[in-house]
């Protein structure tokens, strides 16, 4: 039985619950049923420019860095991102703000409306996504910055023609959606070119021939990191060298790691839009994304939360924890409260930890797809850990037991975070 649609007066988790019960499954892939949905609410042909950025992982910090160089040059800017972390309204931002519960609301009952004229079912993220695209639409942003959920080819935000694609890297994550194996996944990554547009890959791995192939099929013109551009760090901890043909920059850093701030440099100079030095630097020390390498100080203590969740995501945090840890010698151990899916790759996350943390405290997540406990410490033999009945009791014995040369990693996945935030709230 489908559910009643809310009211324009209910709230922003009404519209939410709502969502999650429309149609049979939270994941759907494939573009049948969105597209006459979108096509009805006629946001199909955005008038603006259109950056899509899909890859395994360094989305978030692509999409971020290239909204906020193109919100310091002063074009009206809509990104939309997913998953979030703390608030459903991270997803939609307008000028750099999230968008708050009413505009969203207003864009659902649109999007409710033209599914029931269309007599479709949508998913969650389908029609959460569609909404984003209404309130650009409404808003008439210049630029629209969309972050492919997951794949690429089947994903709802390839139901909009990117005038620029970017593929940050490829990596094995969701292998029961996308395929088993590297060419499998760029196969899926790669259906977000189109016919003669600019196409980044990022990677830095051998470029995948399922990216050449599709490339070569629809004639984008490739453009490949450390081959058509350049990007290395100065040595001075504070800036960085961009080069590309014709162009040579020096950037400062950002909290994000360089290679994706690198990579939404050269999507912004391939893009066509006017954008001076002033705005790149600026855009660049301003871009700040909840949960990537994110540092806080709470009750003295520092605390660094990384939603990184799979091998490649573990890398990119062990590289700027490195980096930090050069800069701040006060540091000299790190604590880690973690927990992680059970669907993910638990033993190689903790293999490339391990080298670095003195002590795990764990728990199971309160989430459907929570790791149990055992699975956790089976990953961990060997290692010296605390566990605890939920996150938040391990944070808490974290910040009570440091020492202030010891260091607070909260990792493993986006919900670790979340109930960390809980918490703290």
């Amino acid at each position: 039985m489908k559910p009643d649609a809310p009211k324009i007066t209910d709230d922003l988790d009404t519209w939410l619950d709502y969502w999650g019960h429309v149609h049979v499954t939270g994941i759907d892939l494939g573009l049948e049923r969105v597209i006459p949905v979108a096509e009805a609410l006629g946001v199909m042909q955005p008038q603006a420019k259109v950056f899509t950025v899909a890859g395994t992982n360094g989305k978030g910090s692509t999409t971020t860095t290239l909204a906020s160089i193109l919100n310091e040059q002063g074009y009206q800017v809509g990104l939309y991102q997913s998953p979030h972390i703390y608030r459903f309204n991270e997803r939609v931002k307008l000028k750099g703000q999230e968008v708050d519960d009413q505009t969203l609301i207003h864009a659902f009952v649109e999007v409710d409306q033209a599914r029931r004229q269309c007599e479709l079912s949508l998913s969650f993220f389908e029609a959460t996504t569609l909404a984003a695209f209404v309130i650009f639409k409404q808003k008439q942003c210049d630029v629209w910055v969309l972050e492919v959920g997951l794949g690429g080819r089947l994903d709802v935000v390839n139901v909009i023609d990117p005038d620029i694609a970017v593929i940050t890297n490829i990596g094995l994550d969701h292998t029961d959606w996308l395929g088993d194996t590297i060419e499998k996944i760029a196969f899926e990554k790669a259906g977000i070119m189109r016919p003669d547009i600019p196409v980044i890959f990022a990677g830095l791995q051998d470029l995948p021939q399922a990216i050449q192939t599709q490339a070569n099929q629809v004639n984008a013109k490739l453009y490949v990191a450390q081959q058509d551009y350049f990007y290395q760090a100065a040595g001075d901890g504070q800036s960085w060298n961009f080069a590309s043909s014709g162009t040579t920059l020096k950037l400062p850093l950002s909290s994000l790691a360089l290679e994706n701030i690198s990579t939404a440099v050269a999507a912004v100079l391939l893009s066509g839009l006017d954008i001076s030095q002033a705005a790149l630097s600026s855009g660049i020390k301003k871009a700040q994304l909840a949960g990537r390498f994110e540092q806080r100080v709470i009750a003295n203590k520092t605390v660094i939360f990384d939603a990184g969740h799979n091998a490649h995501g573990v890398e990119f945090l062990l590289k700027q924890l490195r980096n930090f840890l050069e800069y701040n010698k006060q540091y000299t151990e790190v604590v880690a409260v973690f927990s992680m899916l059970a669907d993910k790759d638990i033993k190689s996350v903790v293999e490339r930890l391990k080298p670095t943390v003195l002590n795990w405290k764990i728990a199971p997540l309160n989430v459907p797809r929570a790791a149990p406990l055992f699975q956790l410490m089976d990953a961990l033999q060997g290692e010296t850990v605390d566990s605890f009945e939920s996150i938040q009791e391990a944070f808490k014995l974290a910040l009570e037991q440091t020492n202030n040369n010891q260091l607070i990693l909260v990792c493993g996945s986006f919900h670790t975070l979340e109930a960390v935030w809980e918490y703290l709230e």
